[in-house]
């Protein structure tokens, strides 16, 4: 074990009213008699013959009782030989420093931090207690007599545990399409029914990890880590063949599943300095974020990672491969009870800090997806097909895509910046509206700029994902992601990234957005569909803000105006002359209280709403012609 070596420095105190004495220079040490000495002004005889003399306080000398010669190892201060007058200094009931020899000169080695804690029993252990040391949450090492059974060797295992409940209440509203055959209501034939309808969603999300390794001052040498999360949501729309292909199922639907969404093992292959720069691998599902947003792939997938840092951490890189698992379809959730998917993912990328200025990280990143599902059929758990997509041919497709990335992220001053842009490179083995091969030329950029105002954070966001502009060509320009999740604009906040949006008319379960996605995609699902590169494209301008009125609680607030790219997909599939671009305003706002100033405890409420622009009411005329849309979620984390 390397013992932890503590330096307790020497504290030197003059006591009170010790006279000002003048001693002679130090003798020099050896080696430094050996140098040769600074040359000097040659002395009078008689100036060396006469004493040094340094006044009292408060006394002129005499003009020749100054000597104005150096002697050895000073340095007069100035031309003026009075010393300054003695500092005093009045602080009643102060205990005087200890004299020096009270410290010992020499480094005093202990085993390392967690035990001097320990025994100087400055923190009282309770398994229950999240907030002070505890060996459960991994702040101390496990004891290995108390747990012989575990099949470890050597010192320095940690055991961490992590709980968390997360509790979701979300009445919202959005186009609904009425089943001709079977409405709720008779004499509901319109193609859009009533919008509003209501999730309860709980989650219970239990992790485990076995780490080996100091974790504070260098990366672990080895960390397995499970974590799987039980979900259990219940849904109640108004019309049928929402929740459920059969019309009979009804209109409300409970479900739960347990999903495997962490089980790997991490391997320290070793240090490439004495900074701590270092070479791992990952094997196993795991999170991986591909870019700083989340804007192409942020999931947990079942994938090999090699990662490592460079140049004092200057440098980190990582190089991956993933073979996608299939999701539960209500929870989203991994499943491992089915097979895999043959779809594969390819990543690499290298971060470099301060480039190109002091203070920006940049991200260069190469990413490709090679899908093989064109012979597949796949239905969800409700009886909708989601491979292939109902959508043109309906056809299968296999597709190879390179995304070629980069982006910064950091301050420019007092600004934070953080933006990205993709090309996506490839080739579609089948265009779902000719059946021809197609080359896939698509693009994105983002950007987020704000700037901190003592509590307050002000933020400008802006956003251009291209559309397809003739579906019928052999070039398909729309950009879709593999697994977008962002963390932008209001996230989850925003309407139009936490609600999927049917597209109804033209094609049969195709969203038009995707839950938690800000691309117009047309997907039959972001978790179990495939990409889709002829799509009308996505642009959203917004602005918003966040202001810490205390500690504790934070009010967040966005306006996005989005439209689309290009609508010449959309008024194929609706056979229509024009859709206008203009999808909307969406308008948000959001509370977070956090009561004792931790991630332990969080509660959120947020409210948006979505004020249809000429493009969303040419697509979407409600039962109730309601001319806005909402969505008000209610959240509640509760974490150890």
């Amino acid at each position: 074990m390397t013992a932890l070596a503590l330096s307790l420095p020497l504290l030197l105190a003059q006591p009170a009213g010790a006279a000002v004495a003048n001693e002679a220079p130090a003798e020099p040490a050896p080696d430094a008699a050996a140098a040769p000495a600074p040359a000097e002004p040659a002395r009078t005889e008689a100036a060396a013959s006469e004493p040094n003399i340094i006044a009292a306080p408060g006394i002129d000398p005499a003009p020749g009782d100054v000597d104005s010669g150096r002697i050895d190892g000073r340095r007069r201060p100035g031309q003026d030989p009075r010393l300054p007058d003695r500092i005093t200094q009045e602080n009643a009931g102060a205990l005087r420093a200890p004299p020096p020899e009270a410290f010992p000169a020499d480094q005093i080695p202990i085993p390392d931090r967690w035990r001097l804690i320990q025994s100087l029993g400055v923190v009282k252990e309770r398994w229950f207690d999240p907030y002070h040391q505890n060996t459960y949450k991994g702040d101390r090492p496990i004891d290995r007599e108390k747990v012989k059974w575990l099949p470890i060797t050597g010192e320095d295992w940690f055991f961490v545990a992590n709980l968390v409940s997360d509790t979701v209440v979300e009445p919202r509203s959005f186009p609904i399409p009425v089943g001709i055959q079977y409405p709720e209501r008779p004499g509901s034939n319109d193609v859009f029914g009533k919008d509003s309808s209501l999730v309860l969603s709980q989650t219970f999300i239990g992790g485990v990890a076995l780490i080996k390794g100091q974790t504070a001052y260098k990366p672990p040498d080895i960390e397995y880590r499970v974590t799987l999360a039980y979900n259990m949501n219940y849904a109640r729309v108004p019309e049928r063949r929402l929740l459920y292909v059969e019309p009979s199922r009804g209109r409300t639907r409970f479900d739960d599943f347990l999903g495997v969404q962490e089980a790997f093992i991490d391997y320290h292959l070793h240090n490439s300095s004495d900074r701590y720069d270092f070479h791992s691998i990952r094997v196993g599902i795991q999170q991986f974020q591909a870019d700083f947003r989340g804007f192409l792939f942020n999931d947990n997938q079942l994938g090999f990672r090699l990662f490592g840092n460079r140049d004092n951490n200057r440098f980190q890189y990582n190089l991956s491969a993933w073979w996608r698992l299939e999701k539960d379809t209500n929870s989203g959730l991994n499943d491992v009870t089915q097979g895999l998917r043959k779809d594969w993912i390819f990543h690499a990328n290298l971060y470099r800090q301060d480039f190109p200025f002091v203070g920006l990280t940049s991200e260069l990143s190469a990413t490709v997806n090679i899908n093989r599902e064109g012979g597949d059929v796949e239905i969800d758990d409700n009886g909708f097909p989601v491979r292939p997509a109902l959508i043109g041919n309906l056809k299968g497709r296999d597709y190879d895509v390179a995304y070629i990335g980069y982006g910064v992220d950091g301050r420019l001053g007092r600004l934070n910046l953080t933006a990205f842009a993709y090309a996506a490179l490839g080739e579609d083995r089948n265009n779902v509206f000719t059946g021809r091969e197609a080359e896939i030329r698509a693009y994105f950029g983002a950007a987020e700029l704000s700037y901190d105002k003592d509590w307050m954070r002000f933020r400008l966001s802006g956003l251009y994902a291209t559309g397809d502009d003739d579906p019928f060509d052999d070039t398909e320009k729309g950009f879709d992601a593999i697994f977008e999740n962002p963390i932008f604009a209001g996230a989850d906040t925003s309407y139009w990234i936490r609600q999927a949006v049917p597209f109804i008319g033209g094609g049969r379960a195709i969203g038009l957005t995707g839950r938690n996605g800000v691309l117009n995609s047309l997907r039959s699902s972001k978790e179990q569909g495939q990409s889709n590169f002829i799509n009308p494209g996505t642009m959203l301008l917004g602005a918003g803000g966040d202001f810490d009125i205390t500690p504790q609680l934070r009010i967040s607030a966005n306006a996005n105006h989005l439209w689309f790219e290009n609508t010449k997909v959309l008024e194929t599939l609706r056979s229509e002359g024009s859709i206008p671009k203009a999808i909307g305003w969406d308008l948000s706002a959001a509370a977070v209280w956090r009561p004792k100033a931790t991630q332990n405890l969080v509660f959120r409420l947020s409210a948006a709403t979505l004020r249809p622009g000429g493009g969303f009411r040419d697509l979407f005329t409600n039962f109730d012609r309601n001319r806005a849309y909402y969505s008000v979620l209610a959240n509640v984390i509760l974490s150890y």
